[in-house]
């Protein structure tokens, strides 16, 4: 066994366990029981190579481009990341709250890229989740076709549980799409995780290709001013949607 490949096989292991939050150079020293030196610098090809993210000085590390290219997701698109970084960048840094990439895969919504925001109190959203439990999937799902969307409801069924607790019927959720298709835009409350998501549409050669989200706790968003909330969501989406073209 070549114990330079073994570690660093460990080290994309360990920051896949859990998508949603970078690990630091600590976390993934000390969890391997590696020298911090040693885990530097195997991380550091690893980030020269691609597969493995650096986000910024201290935020720590996640799984880059290449290591999903490895999988065969084939909606891990190149020209769609490079055109989303910066302007989510942008966007965190100037509503201060966390950001999503996301696209409709099955039934379910699957995150490409995330930004972090600077507050002590964040909202962390699963890399995978059902369509129907998030803003960015009912917005995907809502995005599509009318055909589309009914076969999607025929195969996997209406929404189970308390995942969408206000749709109880299929007129009740061909009548909610249909309505955010309109206005390009899905808003979620989370009542017992009292969490609010907006998402909205990114297009490429006039097709949805994903959506971008923002999910912050109920309390800021009651006290902010929503409709600059939504105008910044919503300019962003265009700066990468003119990216696209």
């Amino acid at each position: 066994m070549i114990q330079v490949i073994n570690r660093a096989l460990d080290l994309l292991e360990l920051i896949a366990n859990d998508l949603d939050q970078p690990k630091s150079l600590g976390e993934l020293a000390d969890g391997l029981s590696l020298n911090h030196g040693t885990c530097a610098n195997i991380l550091k090809t690893l980030v020269t190579r691609g597969y493995v993210e650096q986000i910024g000085a201290k935020k720590g590390y996640i799984l880059g481009a290449k290591s999903y290219t490895l999988t065969g997701n084939e909606a891990y698109q190149k020209d769609l990341l490079g055109a989303a970084r910066q302007p989510m960048d942008e966007l965190t840094q100037s509503v201060n709250e966390n950001c999503l990439l996301a696209i409709l895969k099955d039934n379910q919504r699957v995150v490409i890229h995330r930004t972090f925001a600077e507050q002590d109190l964040q909202v962390r959203t699963a890399d995978i989740k059902p369509v129907y439990d998030s803003a960015s999937g009912r917005l995907l799902l809502a995005m599509l076709s009318t055909e589309k969307v009914r076969r999607f409801v025929s195969k996997y069924g209406l929404p189970a549980g308390d995942s969408w607790p206000e749709i109880q019927s299929e007129t009740q959720l061909y009548d909610a799409l249909a309505r955010m298709n309109q206005e390009e835009l899905a808003l979620q409350t989370i009542p017992n995780r009292h969490v609010i998501g907006l998402a909205v549409p990114i297009y490429k050669n006039g097709f949805v290709v994903s959506s971008l989200s923002i999910y912050l706790p109920e309390y800021r968003y009651m006290a902010m001013d929503k409709q600059r909330l939504l105008q910044s969501l919503r300019k962003c989406a265009e700066s990468i949607n003119k990216q696209l073209i």
